[in-house]
């Protein structure tokens, strides 16, 4: 088999049986596109026979990668590597998997970006909702800090999707998996006018609208991720001198409000819609107030006085 039928295949799978999301398979794509263009280019007789292809090959690619890219965007083409070729020996095109003899650069983590209570609050309402647009932007970011919704959910949300009667709304997540995501009163308030207001927002020439997608841009169609960044760029300079916010650090900073309330982990984990919890404790800041308090209650040293008693 040849690595560009390999491709395609390995492609189809993700789609089809692993149901991966766009930008996965796009990822996936452009990373083994590259190995593939590399291998024409340095090794064209392995091109043809996708077994040929050994860890030589691979780290040979992944020095070429490290000179042009941060250790974070390697780390990401050797998981697209290892995943690609477990999934070529499984189907038995090849016998041993190469990339598993590969090492992962180390990645430093920095911390994401964080809005205080008071930080978040003046962001979400910035907007007045004295017009159409402001009072959609208003639901938006309500929605993204209330909800802690990712920008890919917010935007492939339906009319259909919410139940402002019982406060939530059913969201479509990484996998495809569903989730039913509760919505705080400001929210469901937010909603409420922005449902109202809805179907004034059409396309200026033709009266067009998207019949079923809740949140619309100013030609009617569905909302997309670019104009929902712009909008959280927006009202996150004007209303907290942030420039850097981008709609995924109000979801972080949703993860951590609710923590420091005394939200459990695990409901955090549910709520957001991670697999793993290991990814709700990364993208959750633990305050130094907070360990304090669970310090306090659970640990017998507590009762001993600590610097902060001093």
């Amino acid at each position: 088999m040849t690595i560009d039928d390999a491709i395609v295949r390995f492609l189809g799978y993700l789609e089809a049986e692993r149901r991966a999301s766009p930008n996965t398979c796009r990822g996936y794509g452009f990373d083994l596109a590259s190995l593939a263009t590399f291998i024409r280019e340095r090794a064209p007789d392995r091109a043809d026979d996708v077994s040929r292809i050994d860890v030589y090959v691979l780290r040979a690619w992944l020095g070429s990668m490290a000179r042009m890219h941060a250790p974070a965007s390697v780390a990401r083409k050797v998981s697209s590597l290892r995943t690609f070729m477990r999934w070529l020996r499984r189907r038995k095109v090849i016998p041993s998997c190469p990339a598993d003899e590969l090492a992962t650069p180390k990645v430093s983590r920095p911390l994401p970006t964080l809005l205080s209570v008071d930080a978040a609050k003046q962001v979400v309402e910035t907007p007045a909702q004295d017009s159409v647009r402001e009072t959609r932007d208003r639901a938006i970011l309500e929605l993204l800090y209330g909800s802690g919704l990712r920008v890919e959910e917010l935007c492939s949300l339906d009319v259909s999707s919410l139940d402002l009667e019982s406060g939530a709304t059913r969201v479509v997540g990484k996998g495809s998996k569903e989730r039913v995501v509760p919505l705080g009163r400001p929210c469901v308030e937010a909603l409420r006018a922005w449902t109202r207001l809805r179907p004034r927002m059409v396309h200026p020439t033709t009266g067009v609208q998207d019949p079923k997608a809740l949140f619309l841009g100013v030609l009617g169609r569905r909302i997309g991720q670019r104009s929902v960044r712009k909008i959280v760029h927006n009202y996150g300079a004007h209303g907290a001198g942030r420039a850097d916010l981008h709609p995924h650090a109000l979801r972080h900073t949703c993860a951590t409000h609710m923590l420091d309330g005394g939200a459990d982990l695990r409901a955090i984990q549910e709520m957001l819609g991670h697999a793993s919890l290991s990814t709700t404790q990364r993208y959750t800041h633990v305050s130094m107030e907070h360990l304090l308090r669970v310090y306090d209650a659970a640990h017998p040293l507590a009762r001993k006085a600590h610097p902060r008693q001093e």
